[in-house]
């Protein structure tokens, strides 16, 4: 099933930013999780929605987005060290 994934002018900004083979292995990671049936199921719920809404864990890495009606909006892409900040 799966669905479809949105990309804020943040996080495309984001992922310019990293070298290619992280943001390769991001975006990788990005599909695989929404083609799965409960793409939540993987996803981290935040207690400070100020951000956004999840996240997911991508090595080193943390992708925050929100989710509407089979919907992943990226919000942001940054390192574990200074994503929240």
């Amino acid at each position: 099933m799966g669905c479809k994934m949105v990309f804020s002018n943040e996080a495309v900004k984001d992922l310019e930013k990293l070298d290619k083979k992280t943001a390769k292995r991001i975006i990788k990671k990005l599909k695989w999780f929404s083609e799965q049936d409960q793409p939540l199921f993987f996803a981290i719920s935040l207690s400070y929605k100020t951000i956004g809404e999840y996240r997911y864990r991508i090595g080193d890495y943390r992708v925050i987005f929100d989710y509407q009606k089979e919907k992943i909006i990226i919000l942001r892409i940054g390192h574990r060290s200074t994503i929240y900040k």
